[in-house]
């Protein structure tokens, strides 16, 4: 199977980077900002309600996105501030880390955006993200039962999601 950028994504998944270290949240949001899914492995401490979650996540990447454009030393076309970029245009970011956490960012070429939130001592996991990305394709995007835009309800995502993060927690 062809991944964007060439590359082979082989059926099997990547090797797990670092063992023992729990993944705690993930999102997927679509181009326009609705969440398209939304799973908690070990999140002890909830003090938003989901709607209010999901926009503040939402708006940390967008605004992530367009400041690492706008800050982007090897570009002399900066645009303005907050204006969207198309998935791989321009500078990005992949992750970044607290003391508490760390947060891994995947957007695909159809503006899907993978959020995960892990234990701040995990490795790089753009390969996972890439995993969970076709794990998506496969089961969701490839059901004829999938109505685009709306919330993701496949057993079969959930099950393989749950097992392939077990494997990289």
């Amino acid at each position: 199977m062809q991944f964007f950028g060439g590359s082979d994504v082989s059926p099997s998944p990547p090797a797990p980077t670092a063992a023992g270290h729990n993944a705690n949240v993930m999102y997927m949001f679509n181009r326009n900002g609705v969440c398209l899914f939304y799973r908690e492995w070990n999140r002890p401490l909830r003090t938003l309600n989901p709607q209010q979650d999901h926009k503040l996540m939402f708006g940390l990447l967008f605004s992530l996105k367009s400041l690492t454009a706008k800050m982007d030393p090897t570009s002399g076309d900066k645009g303005n501030l907050g204006v969207p970029q198309l998935p791989g245009q321009g500078c990005s970011f992949h992750s970044f880390r607290t003391n508490t956490y760390k947060l891994s960012f995947m957007e695909s070429p159809s503006g899907i955006k993978i959020i995960l939130v892990t234990h701040p001592r995990t490795g790089d996991l753009r390969e996972a993200l890439k995993y969970i990305y076709s794990l998506y394709v496969e089961y969701v995007a490839k059901n004829p039962l999938y109505n685009p835009g709306t919330p993701v309800r496949c057993d079969l995502f959930d099950t393989n999601l749950d097992q392939y993060v077990r494997s990289i927690s």
